[in-house]
């Protein structure tokens, strides 16, 4: 998509000269109301002009020479040419696409023509590796994979293991759109409930489970956000806000999309962090807002200190997962608070917790206290209530009649996981927490199998089944290693046959072999040759043995450091 804005003949600055005016509130029906395409129109209405996205020069020099600027009625221009022509080709409600446009402005353009039409997105990962694609394309039902030139080839291989007719298109040529094939209306859902996008998180099982987001979802975080005030207030035409996370995330997609999409704000969207050019970035996009992952304050701390350093601009940044060390040290440092919250793909603004008043409690990983509007549960593992002050599996549900207001729809294909989920009424979180005098809650740790690394959720059971598959390994078990900069690091305990030695080679070829299989980043970055693992009574890992097994020896001879092997790969 070429660049349509005359603010790119500029140096890629941006200087605002509209005057801010508060949305209007949106009609009581319509299309207006129901879906996320409908709430583009109803701010073009008014923020016509505005600034709705900017992709700086540094995020952009891949594939062109500037930067790339568009108001609301550009993207509005762009969306109906590309509705137009999916429209034409018979697309609908029940159809579903996958997307793997990367953070360029096609993906939004694709994203809210879709929306207009009632057709569900995949966004697709495209570090994933070919299985992972396979997978994703099999499980989500997709028809047709719009795609950049770059990735074709991947989805064209990924796209033979699916048992079934499968499409994959250059975004460079959409005048071949080919027609999809009928859709099951039994299964549409239309308005608010109308299916908006699919997107695949990690499970405790293996296989990445794909949570159905909803209109109601995606509209419900805009109205959370716009509402929040404190640190976290948002200026409606006013607001620039800067991400580098990506569009196949709820926080891309989702929370920055529609806080900026209700307010009539502007998006700033890098490809991904660039810890050397990130102020660069920041000062020349005249962003007042960033979003972060705990992976980013800790590179930005260990660069060299500059006299620009303290920033005036941003008021404030809002994420999760900063290490408790250091999120004093930053705030001091950049002279910007950092808001700590908690939300799951799956709860949405439904049910989130946010510091965006005080006491923030910094340094605490602290996650700030219930609002009205839900309710909240810290149980132990016979399901009662702990004691205040005590850890706790987190239970959450919204107030009133519907519990689910603002959650997720449901597990695509798998009621057993929405049910095992929902199970008691309560949404089941799998973190452990526990609430402070104050009322305020903090985190504590992850009860489910998940290693958290640099913001990705890594199930230990999907990198496994890789790995019990290489004919060197009798049996393996996966749990995480602290990281000073990614948070967790994955570290595979690794019980060898007798044919194998325990050595760097064996150590690096194994890591080799799960680099054929999964996305570099869930991959072991260590290696630990042990005897035997720790299993309960009934021969199933004892993952809390696991854990305190991995920190026992990830200093010894038996830890091999295999993190160099771990590099982003770009088809």
């Amino acid at each position: 998509m070429v660049d349509q804005s005359d603010n790119n003949k500029s140096s890629g600055q941006y200087q605002s000269s509209q005057s801010h005016r508060p949305l209007e509130k949106t009609e009581s029906t319509g299309i207006t109301k129901d879906s996320v395409y409908g709430q583009l129109k109803n701010t073009v209405k008014q923020y016509g002009s505005q600034p709705f996205l900017h992709i700086p020069r540094q995020a952009t020099k891949t594939y062109q020479d500037t930067a790339i600027n568009y108001s609301y009625h550009e993207m509005d221009v762009a969306v109906e040419e590309a509705k137009s022509r999916y429209v034409k080709a018979g697309y609908g409600p029940g159809h579903r696409v996958a997307l793997a446009l990367d953070n360029r402005i096609d993906f939004f353009i694709h994203f809210f023509a879709l929306n207009g039409i009632g057709v569900c997105v995949v966004p697709v990962n495209a570090d994933f590796v070919q299985d992972e694609m396979t997978g994703l394309i099999e499980d989500s039902d997709v028809f047709i994979v719009i795609s950049l030139p770059a990735h074709r080839q991947k989805l064209n291989k990924a796209k033979a293991g699916v048992d079934r007719a499968v499409e994959v298109l250059s975004i460079d040529k959409l005048d071949d759109l080919p027609a999809p094939p009928p859709a099951d209306a039994s299964t549409i859902r239309t308005g608010q409930k109308a299916d908006a996008a699919i997107l695949y998180t990690s499970g405790t099982t293996g296989k990445p489970k794909g949570c159905v987001l909803s209109n109601a979802f995606f509209l419900n975080v805009g109205h959370w956000y716009l509402n929040i005030g404190g640190y976290c207030k948002i200026e409606p035409g006013a607001d620039r806000l800067i991400t580098p996370l990506p569009v196949f995330h709820t926080n891309a997609l989702v929370w920055s999309l529609m806080a900026m999409l209700m307010s009539g704000g502007c998006i700033i969207q890098l490809d991904r962090f660039h810890p050397s050019t990130w102020w660069e970035s920041v000062r020349d996009s005249a962003a007042n807002i960033l979003h972060y992952l705990g992976v980013m304050p800790a590179m930005l701390l260990n660069m060299p200190a500059t006299d620009k350093d303290r920033n005036r601009q941003i008021r404030f940044a809002m994420g999760a997962g900063v290490e408790p060390d250091i999120h004093a040290r930053f705030e001091k440092r950049f002279g910007f608070p950092l808001i700590e919250g908690w939300a799951m793909t799956e709860t949405g603004a439904g049910v989130c917790f946010m510091t965006d008043r005080k006491p923030r409690h910094v340094g605490s990983r602290c996650m700030g206290k219930v609002l009205d509007e839900m309710e909240f549960r810290i149980v132990n593992e016979n399901n009662g209530d702990v004691a205040q002050g005590d850890a706790g599996e987190l239970l959450v549900r919204r107030k009133g009649d519907n519990s689910s207001y603002g959650f997720f729809t449901e597990y695509y294909k798998n009621p057993q996981a929405t049910t095992e989920a929902w199970k008691g009424g309560w949404f089941h979180t799998g973190d452990i927490v526990k609430e402070g005098e104050d009322g305020s809650v903090f985190f504590v740790e992850r009860k489910k199998n998940i290693i958290r690394r640099s913001g990705e959720n890594i199930a230990a059971a999907e990198v496994e089944l890789v790995l019990i598959e290489h004919p060197g390994i009798v049996n393996c078990a996966v749990a995480p290693l602290p990281d000073p900069v990614r948070e967790e690091e994955v570290a595979a305990c690794v019980v060898l046959n007798r044919e194998q030695s325990a050595d760097v080679e064996t150590a690096e070829s194994l890591v080799n072999y799960c680099l054929q299989h999964l996305s570099y980043y869930k991959v072991p970055g260590y290696i630990i040759f042990v005897e035997s693992l720790p299993l309960t009574s009934t021969q199933k890992i004892e993952r809390g043995k696991l854990r305190a097994l991995c920190l026992e020896l990830g200093d010894s001879v038996k830890c091999i450091d295999c993190r160099h092997l771990k590099k982003k790969n770009r088809d």
